[in-house]
């Protein structure tokens, strides 16, 4: 199986891509961080991020959702961000790197868990808050920015998907990666 990893800035539009990579019945590995938060707020605490559980609660959430995934597709598979984001969140949020999730980058390093072409959505010019995306655009950007370098830091390459509409965006990462009929 190849992971694939979308990432990019927050409400750059990245759920709805893999929403249509699912439709497009392709396997999908959905994003960590906002049901983290979600949890959290449906027991009383309005802004999780301000507990120092936080991230190695996203970071625990990815590795078994990349777990339980490893044996539902042949083909490729989508990954609604990464450790790789939990730790460019980590660095925007200020907290330093735990022994969890500085152990998970260098396993997803060594075993080579994912495909080194990484699709990078573009921001879209604005962002709309959420209950779990309470962020300024520039912001965002900043944060945009964190998630670059972390990447590039790590050896990724990052192929940019530009601002557009779901079909172009999504028919611009098959074509890269030249998928027909979810098969690589």
């Amino acid at each position: 199986m190849k992971r694939y990893i979308i990432t990019g800035t927050p409400g750059s539009g990245k759920t709805s891509i893999i929403r249509q990579l699912e439709l497009d019945k392709f396997s999908v590995v959905e994003e960590s961080a906002t049901d983290i938060i979600a949890a959290a707020q449906a027991q009383g605490i309005s802004e999780p991020w301000k507990e120092p559980s936080f991230i190695d609660a996203i970071a625990h959430l990815q590795k078994e959702r990349e777990t339980r995934s490893s044996h539902t597709s042949d083909g490729a598979q989508f990954h609604d961000r990464s450790v790789v984001c939990t730790a460019a969140l980590a660095t925007y949020l200020g907290y330093p790197f735990s022994p969890f999730l500085t152990s998970e980058l260098e396993r997803i390093k060594r075993e080579s868990v994912f495909q080194k072409k990484v699709f990078f959505i573009r921001n879209l010019g604005f962002i709309t808050p959420t209950q779990a995306r309470r962020i300024s655009f520039e912001e965002s950007l900043r944060f945009e920015a964190i998630h670059e370098q972390a990447y590039c830091r790590l050896g990724f390459d990052l192929v940019y998907v530009a601002a557009g509409n779901l079909a172009e965006r999504v028919n611009s990462i098959l074509t890269v990666l030249q998928l027909k009929d979810g098969s690589t």
